[in-house]
């Protein structure tokens, strides 16, 4: 008997050691390495708290063990970099030692359930520098004006100017989201409908139940980004996610009007490299979440900080008057719709340094990279650590530069002025201990994961509060009501969302 018993107790203590090798059992700090903390917990490590909340957790490790920490989180190892002014090495290392698509190309499949088998970054670039910005975003910036009209001021001129009771945050996200959907997806075509307004009035009620089902989905997203979905949420997000497909599916959205040149060349280079249709129409929804998940709740905060600060109104409103003024518009009853241009837009260094500060207080990305190669890492301050191939590296922005005292004083209130030079000028140098840092707020992440159309999503925020300060009285029905807190479980996924809604009231002034 005692011959075939040693090598299976050989294969039982070979399997125990490779489970615990896996577990990260046997994972320790070597010389030169960042400090370790590997949690209490084999291969989950710090996952729990780190799902709680984010930033709480990452200011706690910084405290224990500095600007530079490697932590175990569900079988990675990942080491976070804190130092605002050693951002640049992380930011700037080729992609040969620390990648990005790796990451989030397991994300997309997961959450989106999309795959391409090639490379799409660079194209991806390409095509958002081609249509979000430049002569483009010149373009995009029209059909958002066009779009936004049709949704906000189509009561316009009726005699009855009742106020309308809502909360802030779904008002801000249904509209934002809904008017750049249809700014990129196209609009209905009169042709098939019975005239223009049919068309505009189909617009609307389309796009209004696509938002909701939107809505639905972003609320499931945090778990589903982590792996976490409960099984009866799984059967809600599979339908969710059919609906999207079938409702931005390519074979619908060619048959619109006004698609713009970034959603038709996305789905016409896909189409010529072969892709099946149906994986096609994944990628549209995948564009659509990138483009406008971000957008409405950031508009939320702009408008809520704004109305809780009479002075930033106050400065905001002036400037936003001047401007309609020198475009020779008239805004009043019988007079075309405002056109809100780009070249408008150009001109708003005052909202531009408000949306610069809120999307500080409210942005929290979470910057990821693969690390292919064994690789130093050198600190500003001359340090240097060993990072292992295999592990990851991170950058969270919000607790490492946004809330840091030394860069931004007061960091946790809102201070339109804050991105401003005394003649009124944009504020791009700010310091540290003394030292200028380049990376003093990274709202749309920043290297070769920045975003790429943050032009057409800065455009798509003014020109909603544009719209909202000349045409609209809006209050809110508490005027004692607070600023309410970040909900938490977000952390990492763009632009934050408020704990609780916001009751207001807004009616026409016309």
């Amino acid at each position: 008997m005692g011959g075939p018993v040693l090598p299976i107790l050989v294969a039982l203590f070979t399997a125990l050691m490779g489970g615990l090798y896996l577990l990260g059992v046997f994972r320790r700090r070597r010389p030169g390495e960042p400090p370790l903390d590997k949690g209490l917990l084999p291969w989950l490590g710090h996952v729990l708290e780190f799902r709680r909340d984010t930033a709480k957790f990452l200011q706690r490790m910084q405290e224990k063990h500095g600007d530079v920490f490697t932590i175990q989180l569900g079988g990675f190892y990942i080491t976070f970099l804190q130092d605002p002014l050693s951002f640049g090495p992380f930011v700037k290392e080729s992609r040969e030692k620390l990648d990005f698509n790796i990451f989030a190309k397991h994300l997309v499949k997961r959450v989106f359930g999309y795959w391409s088998p090639h490379s799409e970054h660079h194209h991806l670039q390409q095509s958002s520098n081609k249509y979000l910005k430049g002569d483009g975003l010149e373009v995009l910036t029209q059909s958002m004006t066009s779009n936004l009209q049709n949704l906000m001021l189509h009561d316009l001129g009726k005699e009855q100017r009742a106020w309308t009771e809502e909360g802030l945050f779904m008002y801000c996200y249904n509209i934002v989201f809904r008017a750049g959907y249809l700014s990129l997806y196209g609009n209905v075509s009169p042709k098939s409908e019975d005239g223009l307004e049919k068309a505009k009035e189909k617009d609307r009620v389309e796009s209004e139940a696509l938002f909701c089902k939107f809505r639905k989905y972003d609320q499931l997203f945090p778990n589903l980004a982590y792996g976490v979905l409960a099984p009866k949420r799984r059967l809600e997000l599979r339908r969710l996610m059919d609906y999207f497909w079938d409702a931005l599916a390519v074979r619908k959205v060619k048959s619109k009007d006004n698609i713009s040149g970034w959603v038709w060349e996305m789905q016409q280079v896909r189409e010529e490299k072969g892709m099946d249709e149906a994986m096609i129409d994944r990628y549209m929804f995948l564009l659509l979440w990138a483009s406008q998940g971000n957008t409405g709740p950031s508009a939320f905060w702009l408008l809520v900080y704004i109305m809780k600060n009479p002075d930033a109104m106050a400065a905001i409103k002036a400037e936003v008057d001047q401007i309609v003024r020198e475009s020779g518009q008239q805004v009043k009853r019988g007079e075309p719709l405002l056109n809100v241009t780009r070249e408008m837009l150009i001109k708003t260094t005052i909202m531009d340094s408000a949306v610069e500060e809120t999307l500080r207080l409210c942005a929290a990305p979470l910057l990821t990279r693969a690390v292919l190669q064994d690789m130093t890492l050198k600190m500003a301050d001359g340090r240097e650590f060993l990072i292992r191939k295999g592990d990851r590296m991170a950058v969270f922005p919000y607790t490492g530069v946004q809330m840091d005292p030394g860069i931004h004083p007061d960091p946790m209130s809102f201070k339109y002025d804050r991105f401003l030079n005394p003649d009124g000028s944009k504020k791009t140098e700010f310091y540290k201990d003394g030292k200028k840092v380049k990376y003093y707020t990274m709202p749309w992440g920043a290297g070769v994961s920045i975003c790429p159309g943050r032009f057409f999503a800065t455009n798509e925020l003014k020109q909603f509060i544009f719209l909202m300060l000349v045409y609209f009285e809006f209050e809110l029905l508490d005027p004692n009501t607070e600023v309410p807190k970040i909900d938490v479980r977000r952390w990492g996924f763009g632009t934050m969302q408020p704990d609780k809604e916001v009751p207001f009231r807004y009616r026409l002034r016309y």
